[in-house]
């Protein structure tokens, strides 16, 4: 198991010869009415790296993204943009439109009175009205939407409009993109296709990304690195591979999906389970141990000609879920205990209720943690 460690703090950055980051949060801390809504965050971003901040709403995840865009003053802190204090205690704050960060939200906010072209051109204050308009239309090409340049934004679908306000939100070239929600409000296959865009151009632009989601599978699609949180705090940051296949504590592994829990009693260095006896060598003897498995853990095999009884494990029902097919499952172990779970299997794989089956483990979707870490 991974030991979790927040970013190191931009004085070790320079300390170790590092140039120094994109984006740095520094022991940022705030509060509204003498309640913390963050607390001692440490986070940075490198030009080029999308970084998700994913928890459930009401975890501070867009108090931060406020913060970094200069919308909201931290009780405590500093924000640096490259090696520039853009916030820090004893009045430094410099205003969101001096901090060179791009900002885009669930809503486009577009000028309804300007056309798509003009609004990308709005933000960009320091080049010719002609290269304004070269370096708009590169991006509204770049986003699918060059050929709605001279229409209103009304006359848009709801992704195309924020398309176009990620390109206004990319067009003065910022330092810093910050996007709160931006897919949240599509439907899902317009949503896909968006993000997928999205991430393109980004990575084509080198552009350090600080992305606000309460979605899994769009952070793990989309990031580099994702901090999860939990009120007001970075529980672990990481690869998404690195949150998913080695999760610090519970939380983490039930935030990115459904799991089948399981408690027991370490014995002999092992826990029995419906599904067999578990390594738990790095238990005390006696601890209660918390068990989760991940559906996709779970290896089914028919028993063909073998009767289910009140002994043998069987399928309760089968559902296809398209590319994976979802079992839920009546586990009976050696020891007789008996577990209900849900195996998500590839493909199309739906035997009748009541087929005996084996199942296996792939131990590397299974976690074992002590009952009293559990939140």
């Amino acid at each position: 198991m991974s030991i979790y460690q927040q970013s190191p703090t931009y004085n070790d950055q320079l300390e170790n010869g590092l140039s120094g980051p994109s984006l740095m949060l520094d022991r940022v801390h705030c509060q509204f009415h003498g309640d913390s809504v963050v607390r001692d965050i440490n986070l940075h971003l490198e030009a080029g790296e999308v970084v998700c901040l994913l928890g459930p709403s009401g975890c501070g995840k867009t108090t931060l993204l406020r913060i970094a865009a200069g919308l909201q003053v931290p009780s405590s802190g500093k924000v640096f943009l490259g090696r520039s204090l853009v916030s820090a205690p004893g009045g430094v704050q410099v205003p969101p439109e001096k901090r060179n960060v791009g900002l885009a939200f669930q809503e486009s906010a577009l000028f309804p009175h300007l056309t798509v072209l003009e609004n990308v051109c709005f933000g960009i204050s320091t080049l010719p009205k002609k290269q304004k308009q070269s370096r708009a239309l590169d991006l509204l090409e770049r986003l699918g939407m060059a050929g709605a340049a001279n229409v209103y934004p009304h006359t848009l679908s709801g992704g195309q409009q924020q398309r176009v306000a990620l390109a206004r939100a990319l067009a003065p070239s910022p330092r810093v993109m910050l996007l709160d929600e931006p897919f949240s409000s599509l439907d899902a296959r317009l949503r896909d296709q968006i993000r997928d865009d999205t991430l393109h151009v980004l990575k084509e632009l080198n552009t350090a990304t600080l992305l606000v989601t309460h979605d899994p599978e769009e952070a793990m699609f989309m990031a580099d690195r994702i901090a999860l949180m939990r009120d007001g705090e970075i529980v672990q940051t990481g690869s998404p591979t690195e949150l998913y296949c080695n999760p610090a504590e519970p939380f983490v592994v039930n935030f990115f999906g459904q799991v089948n829990e399981h408690v027991g009693i370490v014995h002999d260095g092992q826990v029995a389970t419906p599904l067999g006896r578990l390594d738990a060598s790095g238990f005390d003897e006696g601890a209660n141990v918390r068990i989760l498995i991940r559906p996709e853990a779970v290896k089914v095999t028919p028993l063909e000609g073998k009767v289910a009884d009140d002994r043998t494990s069987h399928v309760i029902m089968s559902r296809l879920l398209g590319p994976t097919s979802l079992l839920h499952i009546c586990a009976h172990g050696p020891d007789g205990q008996e577990m209900h779970l849900h195996a998500k299997v590839p493909g199309v794989f739906l035997p009748e209720e009541g087929q005996a089956v084996s199942l296996e483990l792939d131990m590397s979707q299974v976690f074992l943690f002590e009952a009293e870490t559990w939140r």
